[in-house]
């Protein structure tokens, strides 16, 4: 159970009319399961054995590199270069591949109620034509025929043939991305990084030469980015900093999209796992980003070097820590005590029976960013939410119907109405 939601919250959450969540675990396990095509207790004693294997190899790898024989040198953690190559083709891209081949030949079949595992795995087509369409060209094949708005998730009804799609919105009964969209996203992710894992080396771009060279004409960032590379290579607090701030950030988009653009089927319509997924996931960011903190103010300590950095950005947030310091502190405590102190007034007058009395003011921005994008609750009518405009026509015959439906449904997370309360 996540410490920070409990049962006051649960059923706070909770639909009217059912005495719980949907789902006892609050974790939305469940839901990826059932999406990425497990349906049974062999499937998870499978998966589970595979990365017990995996993790036992990782660990005898990682005691094996820490033995005098095969110790790497300094001048191997140093190579920047053809470690971003690596990271970027292998980790990232090879990566991809692999989940859309996963999803392409077992989620997607799964979804439309056909069982594909290691038994009939080279003998199922996740497509009629198979890769004939790859090799002649005809890549627009794999984009024809996709699942119908009727579509049941797990059953043939409905279901089509496509297996790489860019239809947009939502799937009408699971409330999730579509699958053929994702693995769409996920194969053209592994194509453009197995791509960048060739560009850093002999005949390729040099990142040093990159950064000297980014000193923009007018002399606004004075040096620019003059010194970094050396800067960043020769101190691990640097490179520390940058990757927590880097997963930090990423950790908090994670926690907004799985929500607002579910990816798991069903998982929109369980609100109770919906907010105790975006509660983790937050706090975890606000964990990360404070050790990105520290250890970006470590490296200003005891690696940064003012000689290597004379001029350049480095340099120049410190001449002016001053002002950035004494900005950021009339900020926060501007914000904190106006906030503590509306909450505080609405508190005291309904405490006193006088609701009436309240001081409510509506999140006008994000209504108006939520109405743009087609929620017509708030009557902005404008773009997407406004029938008249061209943005709505153009698209209506596109991916536009199942979006509208989807995000102006009130039985899901995706696009939360908000109010006074989100202010």
């Amino acid at each position: 159970w996540d410490p920070h939601f409990g049962q006051p919250a649960v059923e706070a959450f909770t639909r009217g009319g059912a005495s719980g969540p949907v789902n006892i675990s609050t974790s939305g396990v469940y839901q990826w399961w059932y999406t990425i095509g497990l349906r049974t207790n062999q499937d998870l004693y499978n998966g589970s054995l595979f990365l017990i294997i995996g993790s036992a190899v990782f660990l005898f790898a990682g005691w094996l590199h820490l033995q005098p024989k095969f110790q790497p040198s300094l001048s191997w953690f140093k190579n920047a270069e053809s470690r971003l190559n690596h990271h970027l083709a292998g980790l990232f891209g090879v990566s991809s591949l692999a989940w859309t081949g996963h999803l392409v030949h077992v989620a997607i079949p799964e979804s439309r109620g056909e069982h594909v595992r290691w038994d009939n795995f080279l003998t199922t087509l996740p497509h009629p034509q198979g890769l004939t369409p790859f090799f002649t060209g005809n890549w627009a094949a794999y984009a024809q025929n996709p699942d119908s708005s009727n579509h049941l998730f797990s059953k043939s009804d409905g279901a089509g043939d496509a297996i790489l799609t860019f239809l947009g919105g939502f799937h009408p009964q699971t409330q999730s991305l579509w699958l053929t969209d994702i693995a769409h996203h996920h194969l053209a992710i592994a194509v453009v990084f197995i791509l960048a894992g060739h560009m850093y080396f002999g005949i390729g771009h040099s990142i040093q030469e990159i950064l000297d060279a980014h000193t923009p004409p007018a002399g606004g960032l004075g040096a620019g980015h003059k010194g970094l590379f050396d800067t960043l290579n020769n101190s691990l607090h640097f490179q520390l900093g940058l990757a927590l701030a880097a997963v930090g950030t990423i950790c908090s988009l994670v926690a907004q999209h799985m929500y607002s653009l579910s990816p798991y089927a069903f998982l929109a319509q369980d609100f109770t796992a919906q907010a105790a997924l975006y509660t983790h996931h937050q706090y975890i960011a606000g964990f990360i980003l404070c050790g990105a903190f520290a250890h970006g103010a470590i490296f200003f300590i005891r690696d940064y070097d003012p000689e290597q950095n004379k001029g350049n950005v480095l340099a120049r947030i410190l001449d002016h820590k001053e002002a950035i310091i004494s900005h950021l502190s009339w900020v926060s405590l501007f914000l904190g005590f106006h906030t503590l102190g509306l909450y505080v007034h609405n508190d005291v007058v309904q405490a006193f029976g006088t609701p009436e009395k309240q001081i409510l003011i509506e999140p006008v921005f994000a209504q108006w960013i939520q109405a743009a994008h087609g929620k017509t609750l708030y009557g902005f009518d404008l773009l997407l939410s406004s029938s008249a405009s061209p943005a709505f026509t153009a698209s209506q015959s596109l991916w536009l119907p199942g979006w509208l439906d989807a995000i102006n449904n009130n039985t899901n997370s995706l696009f939360l109405t908000i109010g006074p309360g989100d202010f």
